[in-house]
């Protein structure tokens, strides 16, 4: 039996805002900011690399639809989509959070100040593996 909180909709105890045959959309029990969405594919998957190309533009065209829900709704200074992936994935399936965003509102991207390389060898190395 599949332990998936996400494959398991019937233990999900937030609100849904949106629901096709390929995703479901509802509100995070833990928001960043009023108004934040996870966005979900039904179908279990933990990365984005594992997920069909068709599932993800549809991903796409409903977070756009969301977006324009919340600002219309919020009219907030923007906007943030995120997903984390592998470990970082704290559900264990591929989900965005969609949720708006206030100058002020404390959130932010934080990471370690050591120096990292930029420059045309990593962009090769990257560029060799995409194609």
């Amino acid at each position: 039996m599949n332990q998936c909180i996400f494959c398991n909709k019937e233990n999900i105890v937030t609100d849904f805002v949106y629901e096709d045959e390929m995703v479901m959309a509802f509100m995070d029990m833990d928001p960043i900011n009023e108004g934040h969405v996870l966005l979900v594919p039904k179908n279990h998957y933990l990365d984005v690399d594992e997920v069909p190309d068709d599932v993800l533009a549809h991903l796409m065209i409903i977070s756009k639809r969301i977006v324009s829900a919340l600002k219309e709704i919020y009219r907030p200074d923007g906007y943030s989509i995120m997903q984390n992936g592998g470990a970082f994935n704290d559900i264990g399936h591929y989900h965005l959070h969609i949720f708006p965003r206030y100058d002020g509102d404390g959130f932010g991207w934080n990471y370690g100040q050591e120096p990292k390389e930029v420059n045309g060898e990593i962009a090769k190395r990257i560029r060799e593996k995409i194609r």
